[in-house]
């Protein structure tokens, strides 16, 4: 299991790839540009190279996210368009630096027919990924449940990338908060969640998991992240969560406040003492 952090590439790519170790991390992920922006970003390749070169000398795993302006449920043609280049450009930057894949929520439509908003998604993506040949994949997160529904089951997720043209391009990535926050689970029933994951043959596109506790309870509908033990579902349910044999080797990935060290070097030792050896 590789436990890390979400960090800055404010001084580049290697050195993102540099400072998550230096906390302590075997995983972190990283906005390949500016988070609040959907535009294309003409990046440094040397940087970049240097980053995947020292992450496969140290056995570090990265995944990257979308920008927050990201919906691939977006109807207007124009923004469309420039979501589509914004993402490939997200999945160029996550190739050359070595990345796992590209991590985007789930669409959010704000029309009244739902079904409409899905066949949006399924285009859209189709629209990002043709033509996609490198080795980073589309991870799609599951959502929270603000603002509407979509995206909060692992039926919608699986059968949304069923539906795909190139649904090898695509993969998933589970939020626990997300997954708590709208009810999915409940920081009782992983057993359950996992089960029905397999019964979806969800489990072999997963390639990333967020590791975020929850401020507001199971069913809020809410995401609002806080550090792992300090929420709502707390250190028994991650403790069970982190001991699934599905998911080891995957990256588990911390999107939380930053500890009283001004990182997250303190949570993800907490976090392999509850994979590890911790004890209700």
């Amino acid at each position: 299991m590789k436990i890390g952090c979400h960090i800055s590439i404010r001084h580049g790519y290697a050195e993102a790839a540099r400072t998550a170790l230096r906390e302590g991390a075997a995983s972190y992920q990283f906005f390949p540009k500016n988070p609040r922006s959907l535009g294309v970003k003409q990046f440094d390749p040397v940087d970049a190279a240097a980053c995947r070169a020292f992450c496969e000398e140290h056995g570090l795993a990265s995944i990257a996210h979308t920008a927050y302006p990201v919906n691939l449920c977006v109807e207007d043609d124009e923004l469309a368009l420039v979501t589509v280049q914004s993402v490939r450009n997200d999945l160029e930057i996550a190739e050359a630096c070595g990345a796992l894949g590209v991590v985007v929520h789930f669409g959010q439509y704000k029309g009244t027919d739902v079904l409409a908003g899905y066949k949006r998604m399924i285009l859209l993506t189709n629209r990002i990924v043709d033509g996609w040949a490198g080795q980073a994949k589309l991870l799609i997160e599951n959502n929270a449940g603000q603002g509407n529904r979509m995206g909060t089951t692992l039926e919608e997720l699986a059968q949304v990338r069923q539906l795909l043209a190139e649904p090898q391009k695509v993969g998933f990535c589970f939020d626990t908060c997300h997954a708590f926050a709208s009810g999915l689970w409940d920081g009782k029933n992983w057993g359950a969640v996992i089960q029905r994951m397999e019964e979806l043959d969800y489990l072999p596109y997963l390639s990333a998991v967020h590791l975020n506790d929850s401020v507001y309870p199971s069913g809020s509908f809410r995401d609002r992240h806080a550090r792992i033990g300090q929420g709502m579902i707390g250190d028994n349910a991650f403790a069970e969560l982190l001991r699934t044999p599905q998911l080891q080797g995957l990256p588990i990935v911390l999107e939380t406040a930053r500890g009283s060290s001004g990182g997250h070097r303190e949570e993800i030792r907490h976090v392999r003492r509850l994979a590890n050896n911790w004890q209700a």
